[in-house]
């Protein structure tokens, strides 16, 4: 079974902690950083609301054990402290939910009731108590057939499963559902409409359990059919069903005009192709990057001046909208992956946190948590 991830690929032709000291260096160096650009969180538009991250666990993202707390703490604390008591992040998505395993209730050594063991209510709190907000992916790219499955044989208990899910732990849900060609649209609709008959869409977002997101590529070359019923069902300004979505990172870190001319592909969309991908408001998807990939630690983990977030932050904020919605900017960033996204290469863990790239990115932007109301236009 190949590992989840959070790919992106092109559609074929015709995806130990720092010192206190080292912390206060790297915020200080964020802070004076000029890019050639325009400086990081000066962008005359409009700053990042949601700020968040992927979490795959210490296992590849099965989440298979319970986890030892202060284990737990020893490699997330970057995520809950970005050196000066404050957190990095605003959001963490706990990832993967099998949605076969949800829907049949599968209990097994690594799942209860089908949900992954280690996605339990001390995990939720860890975050929750330091206002960021929580949400659990369902799918990621090794459970599409499952996804297929499952909304194949009860789309609509599939969603009330998922609603009953959320309101036990007090997350929000995330699909994740990574079929390139001729997905399920009509299984994940009855999905949806179970959920939100459950959790009716709230802007305000005083409400956990609302919130539903989607995950879609990185550009409108992937994940075409799917991104262009979403675009033009789901994630309207006019009449939102889901409240954003997550344009996910490419094969690999891209560069920051790669970034940004994929972003602009959902902001203009596809009138050429068939049926159109209508284009998506700013307000309504956030842009995505790794934090760790292979073997390297990435800028964006450890050096917020040098990184891809820094070199698109003007640009995110103020990217205009091209066909829908009224106001400029990305609704912000997520990351992938927080602890240990792969079985082989980097972590998050220390020595390798994240307190001086994603922890400084927060300060720069001045990253609101907890997250507040989200722009609806």
């Amino acid at each position: 079974m190949r590992r989840p991830s959070r790919s992106s690929r092109p559609a074929p032709p015709s995806r130990g902690r720092l010192t206190s000291y080292a912390v206060a260096a790297l915020l200080t160096a964020a802070a004076a950083v000029v890019p050639s650009t325009a400086p990081a969180g000066a962008a005359t538009g409009t700053p990042p609301q949601v700020y968040g991250a992927w979490h795959c666990g210490n296992d590849a993202c099965t989440w298979a054990t319970v986890r030892d707390m202060t284990d737990f703490d020893h490699a997330n604390h970057w995520l809950i402290d970005r050196g000066d008591g404050r957190p990095s992040v605003n959001l963490v998505v706990l990832s993967f939910v099998n949605p076969l395993t949800l829907l049949n209730g599968t209990t097994n050594s690594g799942n209860a009731d089908g949900v992954p063991v280690g996605m339990n209510q001390g995990v939720v709190n860890y975050f929750t108590s330091h206002g960021i907000r929580v949400m659990l992916s369902i799918g990621g790219i090794t459970y599409t057939d499952d996804w297929n499955t499952a909304l194949a044989q009860n789309p609509t208990l599939l969603g009330q499963r998922a609603a009953a899910l959320a309101s036990r732990l007090g997350v929000g849900i995330e699909i994740d559902y990574e079929q390139s060609s001729g997905p399920n649209t009509a299984g994940l609709q009855a999905f949806i409409d179970a959920y939100r008959a459950a959790h009716p869409y709230d802007a305000s977002g005083a409400d956990p359990t609302a919130r539903l997101t989607i995950d879609v590529a990185a550009g409108d070359r992937w994940l075409i059919d799917l991104d262009q019923y979403a675009s033009a069902h789901w994630l309207t300004t006019s009449g939102p069903v889901l409240d954003y979505a997550n344009a996910m990172v490419p094969s690999k870190q891209p560069t920051a005009a790669g970034a940004e001319s994929n972003w602009q592909e959902h902001l203009t969309g596809k009138a050429n192709y068939s049926p159109a991908i209508p284009p998506l408001a700013p307000a309504k998807f956030t842009g995505s990057l790794y934090i760790a990939e292979g073997s390297q630690v990435r800028p964006e983990c450890t050096d917020f001046p040098s990184s891809v977030t820094n070199g698109t932050s003007a640009w995110t904020q103020s990217a205009a909208p091209a066909g829908a919605g009224t106001s400029p900017g990305l609704l912000g960033y997520m990351f992938w992956a927080a602890e240990r996204p792969a079985t082989r290469g980097v972590t998050t863990v220390p020595p390798n946190s994240c307190e001086g790239g994603v922890g400084a990115g927060a300060t720069s932007f001045n990253i609101p948590i907890p997250m507040p109301a989200l722009r609806q236009s």
